[in-house]
């Protein structure tokens, strides 16, 4: 089936790769699929080759079981894909043993997920301490403090998580994936369990996070909301890369995940 004709503000997935080669990019994919079983296995991502500018917010989107959160399990080290290289902060994920790999996802990645995968046990500032404590690293006591004052969580770095709302806890998850210094940070469907207004405030969190500290975030969402908060926005369907959009618009969005929809049918 063929893809369907995107809006014309979009560019084309075989648009001619970004400029600045790999040390502009956080992370690169190159020609990735990733195939789950064998015979009658399900291919869940086609030969998508992709960059992440650093310093910058990318949306990836599609309808459900378009390959969203393969893509992004591929790009942080989270599984390896069948074929075709990652590159995470110039390190080739693909040719690391399981042990290195684990490291490099500890030291290079940080991560918000929609589960929150908080320590209900530990304290707001030990569950933002975590990954450095996992990695061996000081706990730079100052820092925890910085960033739970830009998160707004000044007030509450001794309580434990279940006594804080849900929109509380996600600051917290930000806060302890910024903790490190991250090549990036991986956001996979962060609002979807937030009403709206708390959502808008975890995405302007996320949106600081790039404009003032520098950081990369990739965002998987289903939402194009959500996706208009970032600077470019790509597009998945059935597992191929089917267009990218920069400076997106939520009527765009909507517009091209309509035609995806229709094109299943």
């Amino acid at each position: 089936m063929t893809t369907p004709n995107l809006p014309s503000a979009m560019l084309e997935a075989d648009s001619p790769p970004l400029p600045g080669g790999p040390s502009a990019d956080a992370v690169v994919l190159s020609n990735v699929s990733k195939r789950y079983g064998r015979r009658r296995g399900v291919t869940a991502l086609t030969e998508v080759t992709a960059r992440f500018p650093r310093g910058s917010m990318t949306a990836v989107m599609g309808l459900s079981g378009s390959g969203k959160s393969t893509l992004l399990q591929c790009a942080a080290g989270l599984d390896k894909p069948s074929s075709g290289t990652v590159h995470l902060g110039g390190v080739d994920l693909t040719r690391l043993s399981r042990r290195k790999l684990t490291v490099a996802r500890r030291e290079r990645a940080g991560f918000v997920f929609q589960s929150l995968n908080l320590v209900p046990t530990l304290s707001v500032a030990e569950n933002i301490a975590l990954p450095l404590r996992l990695g061996g690293h000081r706990v730079d006591q100052a820092r925890i403090r910085q960033l739970a004052e830009r998160v707004g969580l000044t007030d509450q770095l001794r309580r434990l998580p279940d006594t804080l709302s849900g929109g509380q806890q996600q600051r917290v998850a930000i806060a302890r994936a910024l903790i490190a210094k991250p090549e990036v940070v991986f956001a996979d469907e962060p609002t979807a369990a937030l009403d709206l207004c708390t959502a808008d405030d975890v995405l302007a969190l996320l949106r600081q996070a790039v404009d003032e500290l520098g950081q990369t975030v990739i965002v998987v969402t289903h939402d194009p909301l959500v996706a208009a908060r970032a600077d470019r926005a790509l597009l998945l369907d059935r597992g191929r890369l089917a267009g990218i959009v920069d400076f997106p618009e939520p009527g765009q969005l909507a517009t091209a995940l309509r035609q995806f929809g229709r094109a299943r049918s």
